[in-house]
């Protein structure tokens, strides 16, 4: 057999085996409350894997190399910025989320909590979360076609088209029929995937290059700031340097309010086993985006020192690693772990733009259905984000970082404040959660399509601190008086946290 057909075999695997997973998920899923959220049964485990792989798609294993390839550690602040993010956001978002959701009426979506918590008029709130949701995933999702297109160009030769459309067509398959339970056992398997990958192909590389020196002189020869996480700063001077690092650590900022990952924090079991599976995510993310960034700068070496071989996409760099260094069917297992990347983050985002469609805009308009009736309109909106965003992936040469960071700004400035805010400030009212949610976006439309503000701050530090500010001022002046639901429902949410 070619190579190409070990590595085709590897794959073909790969594919059959989320396929059988989504099937073993279509049979244990009957509801549209299990379509959603899995009847909030997750174990701390899962729901750690689940939420890291759909939070790193195809940007930690193609962008993110490619950065670091280009520029050197010091673009390793975004990874810096994530796992700190992260963190936080499993310490004070996942436990406060999981228990208030089901106090407030059994919650299932991120705009229906906002409706149920927030007291006065609701119905614009929900309604424009949804449509944020809508909006930015699919541009999120659209850059997984498009690094799911790149990924089999460089590595088989195929037309662009070709590998979008089958990656696109087994990842909706696949959530079609297993909506949020499908999507998340995949996710830990993809999550396993992309830890043994991440870690197993800078380990062999060294190896093979001659131990950590050689390696490390090869880097440095082709740059010599290859290690520096602080290159530029002489250059470009101290303070611009420093609102340069903080713009891309600000990334960081942007979990707060990610629909795809904080609905895992919804699904698990019990508000306690949030301490449980932030060590997970914790552990995860520190290894992965260290084996990223690690084979991004070996990469530098090796391709950069030889002008025999050819990097013609720096995304790419993970890849071809991985095919020069092991054989063709294990190298096939290694890239399917790409596929893992792109793959768990679209599913994600598909249930979740599904349940945006469904909970949060058709049951909203008051037509609501019969429990089947729901579950065939969850899986129909899955299509229906899908074929939006694979008009939008048309555009092969859209880079994947850029996709992603438009739409990580998206979420993390309209929803994040609005999160924290319904989590820890009693007085938060729904006329300041819709002010501040839409000053939020439209910061972020704005910010980010002018190049001079795009290029000297990240749009979701502005965004984020505006939702924030207008937020708190607004509902300072729209606060009625006490509100005995919401004191109810914070002091219950106390006693629960306090009880674990």
């Amino acid at each position: 057999m070619s190579e190409h057909a070990f590595q085709l075999l590897a794959i073909v695997v790969y594919f059959a085996a989320m396929l059988g997973i989504g099937y073993y998920a279509f049979r244990r899923t009957s509801t549209i409350d299990g379509y959603m959220l899995a009847e909030r049964n997750l174990r701390p485990g899962v729901a750690a894997l689940s939420a890291n792989a759909s939070d790193m798609s195809g940007w930690l294993l193609m962008g993110l190399p490619g950065a670091i390839y280009l520029s050197g550690l010091v673009e390793a602040w975004i990874a810096i910025g994530l796992t700190l993010g992260a963190w936080v956001n499993w310490k004070v978002v996942a436990p406060r989320l999981r228990a208030y959701t089901e106090i407030a009426e059994n919650a299932i979506t991120i705009p229906s909590f906002f409706g149920k918590r927030l007291p006065g008029e609701t119905r614009p709130v929900r309604i424009a979360a949804a449509a944020v949701i809508l909006v930015f995933f699919t541009f999120y999702v659209s850059s997984g076609m498009v690094a799911a297109g790149k990924f089999f160009a460089s590595t088989f030769g195929w037309h662009y088209l070709a590998g979008m459309a089958l990656v696109a067509t087994i990842t909706v398959l696949y959530t079609f029929i297993g909506g949020f339970l499908g999507a998340t056992l995949t996710d830990v398997a993809q999550g396993v995937l992309m830890l043994t990958a991440l870690i197993v192909v800078p380990v062999v590389a060294i190896v093979s290059i001659g131990g950590w020196d050689a390696a490390t002189a090869q880097i440095t020869a082709q740059n010599a700031d290859a290690f520096n996480l602080f290159a530029g700063i002489d250059d470009k001077g101290a303070f611009l340097w420093t609102v340069g690092i903080i713009s891309t650590a600000a990334w960081g900022l942007g979990y707060f309010g990610q629909p795809h990952i904080i609905v895992r924090f919804m699904a698990l079991r019990t508000a306690r086993e949030a301490k449980t599976a932030r060590r997970i995510s914790l552990g995860w993310m520190i290894l992965t985006c260290g084996g990223a960034i690690l084979t991004a700068l070996i990469g530098v070496g090796y391709f950069a020192g030889d002008p025999a071989k050819k990097l013609e996409d720096r995304e790419t760099v993970f890849l071809l690693l991985s095919q020069i260094f092991f054989h063709p069917f294990v190298a096939g297992l290694v890239l399917a772990a790409v596929l893992a990347a792109i793959m768990s983050t679209m599913s994600s985002q598909l249930v979740v733009c599904s349940s945006a469609l469904v909970e949060d805009l058709y049951n909203l308009a008051g037509r609501r259905s019969n429990p089947r009736v729901e579950l065939l309109l969850g899986r129909v909106g899955v299509l229906i984000i899908a074929v939006v965003a694979a008009l939008l992936a048309l555009d092969q040469d859209s880079a994947i970082l850029e996709l992603v960071s438009f739409a990580w700004a998206g979420f993390g400035a309209a929803f994040g404040p609005v999160v924290l805010m319904c989590l820890y400030w009693r007085r938060y009212t729904a006329a300041g959660a819709l002010a501040g949610m839409v000053t939020g976006g439209v910061v972020v439309l704005i910010w980010g399509n002018i190049p001079a503000l795009h290029s000297a701050m990240y749009e979701i530090v502005p965004g984020f601190l505006l939702n924030l500010l207008i937020g708190y001022v607004v509902s300072r002046l729209t606060w009625k008086g006490d509100e005995p639901k919401v004191d109810e429902e914070f002091d219950a949410m106390s006693r629960i946290l306090a009880a674990d």
